[in-house]
């Protein structure tokens, strides 16, 4: 099972109370997170120990350039960046480096497993 993992302390706070389902990746990732698979959503810094929150399955995975990201895809992605550019911006930060409108990116939706 792969992991579909969280850097920032703001999107855990999101994964748990269950406000994200989505996240942009920098990339083509469909064959990482191809639809439906089932991944475990965790959070933690890269090379640190992670935190597993709970099974998702992989329900959307789009490719898009940058500038062709919804306000739907925002919303669930982060609704707090309200904008294409703010989420640019961001991503500098993340990737530490530049980032252009015409970059590719994926988004993938994804639902909670609830084991009952």
């Amino acid at each position: 099972m792969f992991a579909l993992n969280f850097q920032s302390p703001n999107h855990e706070k999101l994964l748990i109370s269950r406000q994200k389902n989505c996240t942009v990746r920098l990339g083509d990732m469909r064959s990482t997170y191809p639809e439906n698979s089932i991944v475990w959503i965790t959070v933690g810094k890269k090379f640190e120990t992670k935190r597993k929150l709970y099974p998702a399955m992989i329900d959307r995975v789009l490719i898009k350039k940058f500038s062709e990201l919804t306000t739907h895809d925002l919303d669930h992605q982060n609704p707090e960046i309200k904008s294409v550019d703010e989420l640019l911006i961001f991503f500098e930060k993340i990737y530490q480096k530049s980032i252009s409108a015409d970059d590719i990116v994926t988004v993938i939706y994804f639902s909670e497993i609830i084991e009952e």
